[in-house]
């Protein structure tokens, strides 16, 4: 019996939640398991928070079911499932209610993640939360709905296939999802590539502002609060910056950051090869993956670049040695 089996099994009432800034592999493992328990498990209540999801992923039916906030008469889960979040912070607004539930589980794939649940199944070289979800269920009992949400977890945080993180066993689940019908073709267009006018407009500008710097071994873009309010964007609007400023030739590190309120900055870090860029983020108490991470910090841009900047050389000087 595998760990979810396990927790389930004496759960009556079951709460899953996911991080803050949901994306989509966080989307894809919260609305597939709570679709597999579903329709599953006809005698457990099961119930979905998260906050508000990217347009392109609300063509999953179970969207429109999301809790966004907790309920006035806040209910005590026997289970709250956490999925995709390296620390319990980062659930925000649902903290309360895995606080509550009698009992916990967190799935996760973050190498931040030191185990804060009362049972947790974390492998940090998987590629995605939603393929450990893949491997803890019945895969007879997957529908076309669940394997479209977990098709678009792993689709997103493996970079539709060509980021490191994606083993044989991510092709050989994702295979799995594609034979229950999924329409992965559409899924990739419309929910990885396809960009509206304004983020084409913001990630045209972010990309024309870049700096290099380090020799050229890095490259770091920013965008002000007042400058998202020009172009009418939100946080959501700038999934996928990062990763371009990343493939620029010649790069190691690759840094961008919004200002979510006066000089307090979101960082997102990615890295090629060389360097862990989950150990930087925890050191300015952030987390992540080796070569995905990220961060918040107060200061100006100029004071976060060059905090990171001592960081990035102090890896690169090891690995030179």
């Amino acid at each position: 019996m595998n760990i979810l089996n396990k927790m389930l099994m004496g759960a009556g009432s079951v709460a899953i939640g996911g991080h803050a800034r949901p994306d989509g592999d966080c989307v894809g493992s919260c609305l597939g398991l709570y679709q597999y328990i579903r329709e599953n498990c006809k005698d457990k209540r099961v119930d979905v928070y998260l906050e508000e999801i990217p347009e392109s992923f609300q063509f999953i039916e179970a969207a429109k079911e999301i809790r966004h906030e907790i309920p006035e008469e806040q209910t005590v889960y026997d289970l709250f499932i956490c999925l995709d979040c390296g620390d319990k912070d980062r659930l925000e607004f649902s903290v309360p209610l895995f606080d509550a539930a009698k009992h916990t589980l967190c799935v996760d794939h973050h190498i931040s993640n030191r185990g804060f649940a009362e049972e947790n199944y974390v492998v940090p070289d998987a590629s995605s939360t939603s393929e450990l979800i893949c491997r803890l269920l019945e895969e007879d009992k997957i529908s076309l709905e669940t394997a479209s949400s977990l098709y678009l977890g792993i689709v997103h945080d493996t970079g539709v296939f060509q980021y490191s993180c994606t083993s044989p066993e991510t092709m050989r689940i994702a295979a799995g999802l594609l034979e229950k019908g999924v329409d992965g073709p559409k899924i990739i267009q419309d929910t990885f590539y396809e960009k509206t006018y304004a983020q084409n407009q913001i990630l045209g500008r972010a990309l024309l502002e870049s700096i290099v710097f380090m020799d050229g071994a890095c490259i770091a873009s920013y965008v002000k609060k007042n400058v998202m309010e020009f172009y009418g964007v939100t946080p959501k609007d700038l999934e996928g910056i990062v990763s371009q400023l990343r493939v620029t030739k010649g790069v190691e590190v690759a840094i961008f950051m919004y200002e979510q309120k006066t000089n307090i900055y979101k960082v997102s870090l990615r890295s090629k090869d060389k360097i862990d860029v989950s150990r930087i983020a925890q050191y300015f108490g952030g987390g992540g993956h080796r070569k995905a991470a990220g961060f918040t910090m107060h200061g100006s841009p100029h004071d976060v670049l060059n905090n990171l900047s001592e960081q990035i050389e102090l890896q690169m000087r090891k690995t030179e040695e």
